[in-house]
C-alpha cells in the first residue's frame, strides 16, 4: 500500500476496519499502512476523539456495531468467582450467543474501573486468556476478591436471559 498521510490514512484505518469481522490489531494496521505501530495508535485515538466508533480490544481494534439499526440488548450482571473460573464463566456466555462487552470493578482507591473485553466466540475467548497468560496480567477481579460486574449485550433478550441463566447455573451470578 503506497504511505498515506494524516487524514487519509485515518479515514483508510476507519474503512478498513468497517469491512473486517474480526479484530485487527495495531501492528497488522501498521504493516498494511507501510507505518509504525505508534503511528496507529496515535490515528486511532484522533478518531476517538473525533466520535468515531473504534473501541480498542484485547485481540485488537473493531468498529462499534451501529446500534440503532441492529437488534440489541444489553444488562448489567454482578459475578463472583475466582480467576481459575475464569475461562468458565466466559465460555457459558458466548456459547449461549452473548457477547461480554467489558468487566467493571469498584477499587478500593480508584473508584471504577471497566476495561474492554468484547468477546462473542470460542476464539475469541481463548485468545483473551491466551493475552492474559503471555502478559502474565491479573484479572482485574483479583482486585476485588472476585467480585465484578459484566456488561452483556446480545441479538435478542432470549439469548441474554439463556446466557444469565447459564452463569446463574454455575454459581458465578451474584442474586439478592
Amino acid at each position: 500500500m503506497k504511505k498515506l498521510k494524516g487524514g487519509d490514512r485515518r479515514n483508510w484505518i476507519f474503512s478498513y476496519l468497517k469491512e473486517q469481522h474480526a479484530p485487527v490489531t495495531g501492528s497488522e494496521l501498521a504493516k498494511l499502512a507501510n507505518v509504525s505501530r505508534q503511528v496507529i495508535v496515535n490515528d486511532v485515538t484522533l478518531l476517538k476523539a473525533a466520535n468515531t466508533p473504534i473501541m480498542s480490544t484485547s485481540q485488537g481494534y473493531i468498529v462499534l456495531p451501529d446500534k440503532e439499526n441492529t437488534p440489541y440488548v444489553q444488562r448489567k450482571v454482578a459475578c463472583n468467582h475466582q480467576s481459575s473460573h475464569t475461562e468458565d464463566e466466559l465460555l457459558a456466555l458466548v456459547d449461549a450467543g452473548v457477547t461480554v462487552e467489558n468487566v467493571t470493578i469498584e477499587h478500593p482507591v480508584y473508584g471504577e474501573i471497566t476495561s474492554s473485553i468484547m468477546v462473542s466466540n470460542r476464539h475469541d475467548v481463548e485468545m483473551f486468556l491466551k493475552k492474559v497468560r503471555d502478559t502474565d496480567a491479573p484479572f482485574l477481579l483479583e482486585l476485588t476478591s472476585g467480585i465484578h460486574l459484566h456488561l452483556l449485550s446480545a441479538s435478542t433478550e432470549e439469548i441474554l436471559t439463556r446466557g444469565i441463566s447459564a452463569i446463574r447455573e454455575k454459581g458465578y451470578l451474584m442474586e439478592e
